[in-house]
């Protein structure tokens, strides 16, 4: 397989090879480049996908089963969708694929000083958070991966997620053609969140540019994101660095690490909080600009308004501990001459997931 590239680190992604590691990988890429916090890692590029979808021969099978299905008739749906998933996930990687990710995770392990450095896997797909569709929320993610052999099955999970109800149903909706959506997969460090949330570069409530947007919870920012935890929110302003907006949200439950019996990796579980935390904001006046600063340089950095996510991180010092984990275009007011004031559209998704958190579409996180 003669110019096959295998996985590129993040910080060595270069323009002409995004197409190859999807909107995820690439936004990790280009915030690395631009020297903001960003965890390490390395993207696995559609190639590896692409051969191992070539080499297993099941990709017709996978597509006549799938273009097929009635997806109004969930029952069909679901078995079509498991029945793809499971084909997916026994694909098998080339010795030269398989070999150079486990390089790439070792040179990674070296890199933090850890061995089996816990990492989070996550789907970036090739038309992922697009500017003319945001996929967010619909491929899977998994955090506190230990181990090469748990990170190369859950990149089979990853390129697997292209296949349930919700995707399958997406691209049919938008257009997209199954066999021609590749998947990617973004490697990179975990941490430890003490919080983390989303943020946006405008109001999502009515497209205001003016002030920074941030929803924020305890734990992992994934409750945030999928709608299972109602965030603390704050607004602050760009110039004047003013919180103008605190809204604290009793937040009864997190995503958080907990100790797994005979393993020496953790995991990440839905836990219920102590009572002293429940009524408490999720992050100090200190952080709140901070990660509003983060944000502002993002949107700066890509010169259009940023839909992002962030953590602040319990192994890093106070000051420098606020990091950046995603960044992609806001995909609703972009589309809308800017007034302030302006109804929101209450069908997009992840601004509707923040702004009406009840009615998030709810999904199964891995553990």
């Amino acid at each position: 397989m003669p110019d096959r590239l295998t996985a590129i680190p993040f910080e060595c992604l270069v323009t002409e090879q995004h197409p190859l590691v999807g909107g995820k990988c690439a936004s990790l890429g280009t915030m690395s480049q631009a020297g903001l916090p960003v965890p390490p890692g390395f993207a696995v590029t559609i190639d590896v996908f692409a051969d191992a979808k070539q080499g297993s021969g099941l990709m017709p099978r996978i597509k006549d089963l799938i273009t097929n299905v009635d997806t109004d008739d969930q029952t069909a749906l679901v078995s079509a969708a498991s029945r793809a998933r499971e084909m997916v996930r026994s694909w098998r990687l080339s010795e030269e694929h398989e070999n150079r990710l486990r390089q790439m995770y070792a040179d990674l392990c070296a890199l933090c000083g850890t061995e089996d450095v816990p990492v989070a896997v996550r789907s970036s797909a090739t038309v992922e958070d697009s500017p003319d569709a945001s996929f967010a929320g619909e491929h899977d993610t998994y955090l506190w991966v230990c181990g090469i052999d748990d990170v190369l099955e859950k990149v089979r999970g990853c390129w697997a997620s292209l296949f349930t109800e919700r995707a399958i149903t997406y691209r049919n909706e938008m257009g997209y053609d199954h066999d021609r959506v590749d998947m990617a997969v973004a490697v990179q460090k975990m941490i430890r969140p003490r919080a983390a949330g989303v943020a946006f570069t405008l109001d999502p409530t009515n497209g205001d540019r003016s002030g920074i947007c941030i929803d924020a919870a305890w734990g992992f920012g994934e409750g945030v994101v999928s709608g299972d935890v109602t965030p603390d929110n704050f607004l602050v302003d760009k110039v004047m660095w003013s919180i103008n907006r605190r809204i604290i949200s009793p937040k009864t439950h997190a995503h958080l690490l907990t100790e797994v019996e005979g393993s020496h990796c953790p995991r990440v579980s839905r836990v219920q909080l102590p009572d002293d935390q429940v009524n408490v904001p999720s992050l100090t006046d200190d952080e709140i600009v901070a990660i509003a600063k983060l944000a502002r340089a993002a949107e700066k950095h890509y010169g259009c308004p940023q839909d992002i996510e962030w953590a602040v991180d319990d192994d890093l010092p106070a000051g420098e501990d606020a990091v950046l984990l995603q960044a992609r275009p806001e995909t609703v007011w972009s589309k809308k001459r800017h007034r302030v004031g302006a109804k929101t559209d209450a069908t997009a998704s992840i601004v509707d997931t923040l702004v009406n958190p009840l009615y998030a579409r709810r999904r199964k996180l891995p553990a």
